[in-house]
């Protein structure tokens, strides 16, 4: 059993890198993807865990994309370095991310609701906020009875205190990845909202810019779109991935590390006959 979309507390997991390990090396996965939102802080305790438990670790990340109406998220697979282009990106994103936070503070205070960014992140030392943390806050502080009713009523799109979060330009984040020694990965990609006859001239776009590979099985789709997208995939020459966008049961309970869209157990084919050959046709 493999999985190459999982979160840990350096984004807006519920694991530490480390017992993030523990908890997947008990579920019988052996080969594994951290892909957080934005950063590479957990890539470095993630790899001497895993070379600890014996597990094929796959250095990740997951950068947002500017693209209004949708949400577009990009996997960087298979890192080998942090190159300067990738520092200089998720930089700019960390900044971009601040603000947004800042914005969502001051929704929270001019509702009544007094708080500071720093009060909450001091809840969560280490970590990069995002709408989770807020979410759990609320709870704590009562403001909400769990923190899904804060996304149901104030955080998600569409409600009052949601705010968009700026991403970083296709391009350049393509050239972060593959000047850091990975392959860029389209990420969910019904999220981005797209009729399937927009979706297949999108994905030519994203194969002319650079986009290798497609993740076709993710939990947030249904099995036959699911399938639909390989189709669509191989046809355009991409290779496919699969993920379960693991966040943590606190978090996500519906996603279940190791399975993807309609609970599948995520076949060992992704790795070693998808992701791998591609890896090992990379130049360093």
């Amino acid at each position: 059993m493999i999985d190459l979309h999982m979160h840990t507390t350096a984004s807006d997991g519920q694991y530490t890198p480390s017992e993030l390990v523990t908890k997947i090396k008990q579920k019988g996965i052996s080969v594994f993807a951290i892909t957080d939102h934005d950063t590479v802080k957990g890539l470095e305790e993630g790899k001497k865990a895993a070379e600890k438990e014996n597990l094929i670790f796959i250095p990740g990340i997951e950068i947002t994309i500017e693209r209004p109406f949708c949400e577009f998220h990009l996997l960087g697979l298979g890192l080998k370095r942090i190159s300067n282009s990738l520092t200089e990106v998720i930089t700019s994103l960390q900044n971009n991310r601040h603000e947004r936070n800042l914005r969502i503070v001051q929704h929270m205070n001019d509702a009544g609701y007094k708080a500071t960014l720093e009060e909450i992140q001091n809840d969560y030392p280490g970590q990069t906020l995002g709408r989770p943390h807020f979410a759990f806050w609320m709870e704590k502080q009562g403001i909400v009875k769990h923190h899904q009713q804060a996304f149901d009523k104030f955080l998600a799109r569409g409600r009052p205190w949601f705010e968009e979060h700026s991403g970083a330009n296709l391009d350049e984040a393509i050239v972060a990845i593959n000047e850091s020694g990975g392959i860029p990965v389209l990420a969910h990609p019904m999220s981005l909202y797209l009729s399937w006859s927009k979706m297949e001239t999108a994905f030519i776009d994203f194969r002319e810019r650079g986009i290798q590979g497609i993740e076709a099985f993710h939990p947030g789709a249904r099995v036959t779109e699911c399938l639909r997208l390989e189709e669509m995939a191989r046809k355009l020459g991409f290779f496919v991935t699969a993920g379960s966008d693991f966040h943590g049961e606190k978090i996500r309970h519906d996603r279940k590390p190791g399975h993807t869209c309609g609970d599948k157990i995520i076949e060992d084919r992704f790795y070693f006959e998808e992701l791998l050959p591609a890896l090992n046709r990379i130049e360093n």
